[in-house]
């Protein structure tokens, strides 16, 4: 099949890295792009499935949280605590 097909600028330079890095034709890149897209998005993929890392709940005073601020105020009270030994 012809067909005219806009690609927006990063979408053509990742075909153009893909033609060379794998030595294919514009057509080549596009259609297996086109196939490993489609083919990812079928239902009857097998689905990844993810399991808990811990078996207990996520304590409720970090929700909402930033983990970075709650990094720093453990290595804060860490530091208080040598400083007062």
């Amino acid at each position: 099949m012809r067909t005219t097909v806009t690609l927006d600028p990063d979408t053509e330079a990742l075909l153009r890295e893909e033609m060379q890095r794998n030595g294919v034709s514009f057509k080549e890149a596009l259609n297996a792009g086109i196939r490993r897209g489609t083919l990812s998005m079928r239902e009857d993929r097998p689905r990844l499935k993810v399991h808990p890392l811990f078996g207990a709940p996520f304590p409720a005073e970090f929700q909402g949280e930033s983990f970075n601020r709650v990094a720093d105020a453990l290595d804060d009270d860490g530091t208080l605590r040598e400083l007062q030994a």
